[in-house]
């Protein structure tokens, strides 16, 4: 018991300077352009209770990790948890998914065909040329039924992990958000109905299929420091983007049918 005074200083002294780490700077948080729109509104909503939140969009995909994990921003809002794991493993980045967001539909589309008995011997299919992101493509051409893959292989898989080929489709790697600039010449594209929409070039409802909940590995999620795990500026933010009726409009009016919580309310 004679250590129960210092254990309580201590608790008080940790609370004093989480409080006063909250009041003098914002929460900023990094984002890409697919999770901007909401997140904005999520930033008006926090405002309004007095939660002070900046907002900082990157271009690419690198840099917000890159960001965080230098301590620029106190959180990232771009990535799911595979993702994140290729990169810590390529750069070494001490961070940590905090709380779910949401889980964004990713599709197969064609201009040409219909059905996947429509596509050719030979037919040209472009996905995504990241590590994580081709998995994602492949193990939706395995849901297709336009190849198989070793058994296990999940996210990680590549094209050396394909055991069948039925129609010999011929896989083109393209940048996953310059995929949407695909669809003109592919007969099959992975496509992502965020930058879809963007483009305005084509309904990002119109995928011959979805990977829907197949797999809740790519829920988005809120990624941090372990340092900030108590920060009480995120803590509050997060609960306000989960909870707060006008963000769920938000992502409803950004995101129509093509995307689901992935936290339990």
């Amino acid at each position: 018991m004679k250590n129960a005074p210092l254990k309580a200083l201590t608790l008080a002294l940790g609370l004093f300077a989480s409080a006063v780490f909250a009041a003098d700077a914002p929460l900023k948080i990094g984002t890409t352009a697919a999770f901007a729109i909401p997140l904005e509104t999520a930033v008006a909503e926090a405002e309004k209770q007095g939660l002070k939140v900046e907002l900082v969009e990157f271009t690419d995909w690198i840099a917000p990790n890159v960001s965080l994990a230098a301590g620029d921003i106190d959180v990232n809002y771009f990535q799911h948890i595979p993702f994140l794991e290729n990169a810590k493993a390529a750069a070494g980045f001490d961070l940590v998914p905090f709380a779910p967001g949401i889980i964004n539909n990713v599709g197969l589309y064609s201009k040409k065909y219909k059905s996947f008995a429509e596509l050719p011997e030979g037919a040209t299919v472009a996905i995504a040329n990241d590590p994580i992101n081709a998995g994602r493509g492949l193990q939706l051409l395995a849901k297709a039924g336009l190849l198989t893959l070793k058994p296990g292989v999940g996210y990680k898989a590549t094209e050396d992990d394909i055991l069948t080929n039925p129609k010999d489709i011929n896989i083109i790697q393209v940048e996953a958000v310059q995929l949407v600039r695909a669809y003109d010449d592919a007969d099959l594209v992975q496509g992502y109905p965020a930058y879809i929409r963007q483009a305005k070039s084509f309904d990002a409802t119109s995928a011959i299929l979805f990977d829907g909940l197949d797999h809740p590995e790519y829920v988005i999620q809120f990624v941090i420091q372990p340092k900030s795990k108590t920060d009480p500026r995120l803590i509050k933010f997060v609960d306000i983007y989960q909870h707060s009726p006008v963000v769920r409009a938000a992502l409803d009016k950004a995101n129509g049918t093509l995307y689901q919580p992935g936290w339990k309310n």
